[in-house]
């Protein structure tokens, strides 16, 4: 992309994070103060039916608003929005995509709407959105 010039397919944003750890887990309870015993008591999951406890979903949200705003600059977010698609679970290695699907004009400020997922490693989609950035 140029500044000048998006393309409708155009992918903006790529970005792959490590495998969730329990490590990252825990600092993340420590960051949010959510420190509900799903994200992080084993034996708390597994009461309430789960094989091990699994990430926050604000988690995976901040992973794709960190690979948006890494390849756009945040002044140029006019909106970013998401709607939980999955259970994330310890060890999924997210990658993070973006591509426009529109180009229009708003208030004489030209603008782009991306779609915007949060995918693991099997390309099952975790976290599903859009962003509209000015150009």
């Amino acid at each position: 992309m140029t500044a000048q010039s998006p393309a409708i397919g155009e992918r903006l944003v790529h970005k792959t994070f490590p495998p969730i750890s329990r490590h990252t887990l825990a600092l993340y309870c420590g960051a949010s103060g959510d420190h509900n015993p799903m994200h992080v008591d084993i034996d708390f999951a597994k009461k309430a039916g789960f094989p091990d406890v699994f990430s926050h979903g604000m988690l995976v949200m901040a992973y794709l608003g960190q690979a948006l705003t890494d390849a756009v600059s945040p002044t140029a977010i006019r909106s970013f929005s998401t709607r939980f698609a999955a259970i994330t679970q310890l060890g999924n290695r997210l990658t993070c995509e973006g591509a426009v699907t529109e180009i229009f004009e708003l208030g004489g400020e030209k603008r782009a709407r991306l779609a915007l997922s949060a995918k693991d490693e099997q390309g099952e989609t975790k976290l599903a959105g859009e962003a509209v950035i000015a150009f």
